[in-house]
């Protein structure tokens, strides 16, 4: 496979130094939930320094019945890890768990670019 698709799959991207991972259980969750809060438009932002020694960047979503059924739920749960994969890689501070829980009637029907600043401020709240 030749051409500039094949030799940029390869090299790796100056903004994915930071290795992303997900939160998968209910204890990293509610430790997230009684640390740092920061609310914005489309989505309320949690987040905690862990003191493991892990430079990782842990990412967790969640979104409750209020937003909508399953169907809609997943759709704004899908929008919210796009937007960490965007925006996390360059603003994460290594060693933080993260998570995103979205908000009924805004997550799913907020500007997509929107949701980047909305990410973008919260953490620059809950850094600064």
């Amino acid at each position: 496979m030749t051409g500039p698709i094949a030799s940029t799959a390869s090299e790796p991207s100056a903004a994915v130094s930071l290795r992303l991972d997900r939160l998968r259980h209910r204890a990293d969750f509610l430790r997230a939930a009684r640390a740092r809060k920061q609310g914005t438009g489309g989505m309320m932002v949690q987040a905690r320094e862990r003191a493991d020694g892990d430079e990782s960047v842990r990412v967790g979503f969640t979104c409750s019945r209020k937003v909508g059924n399953a169907v809609a739920r997943n759709r704004a749960k899908r929008r919210l890890r796009e937007v960490a994969r965007l925006v996390l890689p360059g603003l994460a501070h290594p060693g933080w768990d993260y998570v995103l829980i979205g908000r009924p009637g805004a997550t799913i029907d907020r500007d997509f670019t929107a949701l980047e600043g909305d990410l973008r401020f919260a953490l620059s709240r809950l850094h600064g």
